[in-house]
Formats: structure tokens, C-alpha cells, sequence
């Protein structure tokens, strides 16, 4: 089931919205090819935190953007 904006892993909850949204569109490409949700879930906000951290400059961008 992908996730979305309205629907997605309790543990993205309390995350800012740009690493949130970051995060569903990575845990969702890894379900098209893994059953595991566990591993997209986890990995999807790892890999979230990361794009972030090495492209500060799109932090702003994706906050302009999530509004």
C-alpha cells in the first residue's frame, strides 16, 4: 500500500513535513520492490535525514513546496 500525506508510518509523525515527505516517496519506491515494510519504513526516513543533511540547500526549496 503506498503511503501519502494523509496516510503514512506512525513513525514519520513527528517528523518536519520536508523529511516526512522525503521519506514516503523513498519507503514507497523500496515497496515497489520489497515486500518489507519494516526495511522501507526505516530506510525511507535514514535515507530522508540524509538527503537533507547533504543538500541543506533543498530544505528551503521543500518547505516552499509542502505549503
Amino acid at each position: 500500500m503506498p503511503w501519502n500525506n494523509n496516510d503514512y508510518p506512525p513513525s514519520y509523525k513527528n517528523q518536519p513535513i520536508h523529511i516526512r515527505n522525503k521519506a514516503i516517496e523513498i519507503a514507497n519506491e523500496i515497496m515497489k520492490e520489497n515486500d518489507d515494510e519494516g526495511l522501507a519504513i526505516a530506510t525511507g526516513l535514514k535515507n530522508a535525514r540524509e538527503y537533507f543533511s547533504d543538500h541543506p540547500e533543498e530544505v528551503s526549496k521543500a518547505k516552499r513546496n509542502s505549503k
